[in-house]
């Protein structure tokens, strides 16, 4: 590993390639927050899959990609006399120390979860008029959901044992199936929502995290159809002229195969 110094002169290095490239590059003078806002969670969402399928070298790249949308972000604002990456560094580092009085104060933690308690209590101090002030309205569903469940428990507002949250979601199912009885299309949505929301809670209650565990899903999912159709290549044969008894040979086969 690096030392300090050579950590912080990689840093300095890659401050030096933004002003060049931001004076120099036709496409980088032209950037703005605006338009590098979509490609900064593109980068972010090929950092979450490489973290996924544990590439650490993937990691290591799509965390520079990171880095390199925070520096740019940066010198645009300091363009404008705004901020600059020193302030951007200084920032987080007063809202962790203020944040973490446990090692910068005097205040006594007994676990993990008196230190999340009192990280939304110091929010609520900081002015926030609500824990769920910090969900970002852009959150896909299923992740704002495991956000809004995991600030409100930071408050207290929680249930006690696992086995609870099971009950609701058993309640939630059978309400759902309820509406689907009575061909409600309305209550369905209504209900079915309740019920991936009642799912979400009790992954957190398990320590799962929801958004991963599906993901894992779509990833083992894209890889045993894949297989399938190259069979059916194989065969040279037509997905959608070939039986489901025929298909379900090859998933079987795909499901082996990725659990070896």
């Amino acid at each position: 590993m690096n030392s300090r110094e050579n950590q912080l002169k990689a840093f300095d290095r890659l401050l030096t390639i933004m002003d060049e490239l931001r004076e120099q590059c036709p496409w980088d003078k032209k950037q703005t927050m605006e338009s590098l806002r979509h490609l900064t969670i593109e980068e972010t969402y090929e950092l979450g899959d490489a973290i996924l399928d544990n590439d650490l070298e993937e990691v290591k790249k799509e965390l520079g990609d990171v880095l390199l949308h925070i520096v740019f972000y940066s010198k645009i604002g300091s363009e404008t006399n705004h901020f600059d990456i020193a302030d951007v560094c200084n920032s987080i580092c007063d809202k962790l120390i203020d944040r973490h009085p446990h090692i910068y104060g005097d205040v006594v933690v007994e676990d993990e979860e008196d230190v999340k308690r009192n990280w939304e209590k110091l929010k609520l101090k900081e002015g926030k008029s609500s824990v769920l002030e910090g969900v970002p309205k852009s959150l896909p569903a299923l992740v704002k959901a495991n956000r809004i469940q995991d600030k409100v428990a930071g408050v207290g507002f929680d249930w006690e044992e696992s086995n609870q949250v099971w009950e609701k979601v058993e309640e939630e199912l059978s309400e759902f199936k309820h509406e689907v009885q009575n061909k409600n299309k309305e209550g369905m949505e209504s209900e079915f929502g309740d019920v991936l929301f009642s799912m979400v809670n009790y992954a957190r209650f398990l320590d799962i995290n929801p958004e991963n565990a599906l993901e894992r899903t779509n990833k083992k999912f894209s890889k045993r159809f894949q297989y399938l159709e190259s069979k059916a290549k194989a065969l040279n044969k037509d997905l959608k002229d070939m039986t489901l008894a025929e298909m379900d040979v090859f998933w079987e086969e795909a499901k082996q195969m990725q659990n070896r």
